[in-house]
Order: structure tokens, then sequence, then C-alpha cells
């Protein structure tokens, strides 16, 4: 079975509960799993959720939720919380809570990925990179080898050449056993320095095959960001209104 899990912690930093905000009359996060379902690849999406605010909030529309720790130091730790209470899952979609307008060709070709059976972990670049998001230290840029395989993850692109650099989009996938290992992997110290959680893996010697698409990755991390999906999808609306 093929699952894609979308770990929604309530508790964001910049844009508190943003998993919760509206948009186009929904809750955000509402958005991620119904373009999940769109999937072709997907066996089943599972919201991995933290409190039960966001299990009253998501009450009313059609959502398999898992309520999980509030512990975890990853959304990845989240997923692995899931997975191991279901025993038959060989392929894991780890999908981002704050992204409404993914794109389900996207997570089908990231699941086509591990049709090669020496992928055991996967992520998503794309061709799609600005100038101004090369100087972004927000945009994490991968560096692939002539196998697909990431070489590195930053966020800084003073020392690399340009040719080689992808944008990075935060989508992973997994074989069961390889997400199971990378829970357990000592956090490197390049992870901590670049606040990059893939760095874990590439430093402990865990390829990560690349899926490179041709898509936008529109993040909601801050209200404005949440103002600019709103009229991506059409909707016109007064500013977003962000809690301190």
């Amino acid at each position: 079975m093929i699952v894609g899990v979308i770990p929604a912690r309530i508790a964001s930093t910049r844009f508190p509960k943003k998993i919760l905000a509206p948009l186009a009359g929904k809750p955000m996060v509402v958005h991620v799993v119904t373009q999940a379902l769109k999937s072709k690849k997907l066996d089943k999406v599972i919201l991995a959720i933290d409190s039960e605010e966001t299990r009253d909030a998501l009450a009313e529309y059609d959502i398999e939720m898992v309520m999980t720790s509030q512990e975890h130091q990853s959304g990845t730790d989240r997923v692995a919380e899931v997975i191991k209470e279901i025993d038959d899952v060989e392929i894991i979609i780890n999908l981002q809570g704050d992204e409404p307008l993914v794109d389900p060709n996207v997570i089908d070709g990231l699941v086509d990925t591990f049709k090669d059976t020496t992928v055991h972990m996967a992520t998503v670049v794309s061709r799609k990179l600005r100038v101004a998001d090369l100087l972004n230290p927000n945009i994490v840029k991968a560096i692939l080898d002539e196998n697909m395989n990431t070489i590195e993850f930053k966020r800084n692109i003073f020392d690399l050449e340009i040719g080689g650099i992808y944008r990075h989009i935060g989508m992973y996938g997994f074989r069961r056993n390889a997400l199971f290992q990378f829970t357990i992997l000592k956090q490197s110290e390049r992870e901590l320095e670049r606040s990059l959680e893939q760095m874990r893996a590439l430093d402990h010697g865990l390829p990560i095959r690349a899926m490179i698409a041709n898509c936008d990755q529109w993040a909601v991390d801050t209200k404005e960001d949440l103002e600019k999906v709103a009229e991506l999808m059409g909707e016109s609306k007064e500013p977003i209104e962000q809690d301190a």
C-alpha cells in the first residue's frame, strides 16, 4: 500500500495555527488533503494532527485523522508515528501541510520514482528557480549528481555552479524501512547548522533520489503568503489577520 501522510502541527512559529487559516471558505489544510486525494497513486491519505483543536475544526470534513504526539522534532517523526501502526504500507509520501496548491501529478511522479528498486528515499526538485530565489536563503537549493541523487542542499549559493542547482520542493518519499531508519539517525552537524532535516540522511549515507518537475512551490509561512495563494485560487479577500 502507498500512503500519503500530511503532518499538521498546530503550533507554527511565524504564522500561528496556519493550517486552520481560512482559505476559499475552508481551513487551509483541507485544500492540501483535497489535492492529495486527487493523486492516482496514493491508496490512502492521512492527516497527522497534534491537537484536539485541529480535530474539532476539521470534524465536518471527510478526512482521516490520526492524533500524534506534540513532542516530535520534525514532520518526518510525526509521519513515522502514524506509519508504525499500519503494517501493510510499503511506500510513504510525506506531504507538507502548508502547501494548498500541491500538484497531484507531482505526487504521482514521486511515487513512480520507487519503481527503481534501488531507491529508498526520494524528493522533488524543480527547474523553476528564479534569480530572486537564488538570493533567498528561505528557498532551499538542491544539487544533483549524474545519477539523479542529491549530493547537497544549501540555502546560500555563492560557492556553487548555477547550472547544477534546482529548487527543492519539500515533498519526500520513503520505503518503510528507510523511514524508520531516518528517524533513529542522530541529528547531524550540517542539519543543525542549516536547519535542513534532509542533511541528516546525506550525512549518514542514506541516498536521496531526486524527481525533477516543472512545478512552482507555494508554501504558506506568513499571512502574505496566504493572501498570495488566495489570489492564485481566484479568491478576492481582505488582508488576513495574523495573531500575535
